[in-house]
């Protein structure tokens, strides 16, 4: 199921939050602020805190472009907390700074069309606009690790075409040249950059 260019499903959901409370967040209260939104398989497991632990490392700079980070999984928030309190040579995750959220009913999994038949979310990441559009999504298999790094390149590309209109062609960053949706433009960039 692809999502992009359509309103994100709205959800509502228990969550541990950085400081270890619980509060129930939803996706509406984001409204005006970039999200990305990720899926995982389960927590205690093996590739998922290795993703949740390089989100970890970069929450600043998603937060530095206006950015939020959900994390999801089909775990209750009292698994969330006990992997939160596990020390991370031990298998646990540590004091994540941002929201874990509980889809124990997997009704978010499935809106997004993540849900497996096991019962548990593939690797989905879905990056939300402030108008609460899906403008990115990307959906790994189990044992395929995400790219943080990437998360945040397309997030400045997006925020880029929202600014200035024009569009980021292949592995575009922040200070490459862009090029005007049109074929002038097109031809413009590729007789600069096309060899």
């Amino acid at each position: 199921m692809c999502l992009v260019t359509k309103q994100a499903p709205d959800f509502e959901a228990e969550a541990v939050m950085p400081d270890n409370s619980f509060e129930t967040v939803s996706l509406a209260a984001f409204r005006g602020r970039h999200v990305l939104v990720f899926f995982y398989p389960l927590d205690f497991t093996f590739v998922c805190p290795s993703e949740i632990l390089a989100f970890n490392r970069q929450v600043n700079d998603f937060r530095a472009k206006n950015c939020e980070l959900l994390g999801i999984s089909v775990d209750s928030i009292y698994t969330h907390l006990a992997w939160k309190n596990t020390p991370i040579n031990q298998g646990g995750i540590g004091p994540v700074q941002f929201p874990l959220l509980s889809d124990i009913s997997k009704s978010i999994s499935t809106d997004y069309g993540v849900l497996l038949e096991d019962g548990v979310s593939l690797r989905g990441l879905f990056l939300i606009d402030r108008e609460g559009i899906v403008r990115h999504q990307l959906i790994n298999d189990l044992p395929l690790g995400r790219n943080v790094d990437e998360a945040l390149r397309v997030i400045d590309a997006l925020q880029f075409f929202e600014e200035h209109g024009d569009v980021c062609p292949a592995n575009w960053r922040p200070g490459d040249d862009a090029m005007k949706p049109t074929p002038e433009g097109v031809a413009d960039y590729l007789s600069k950059h096309g060899s």
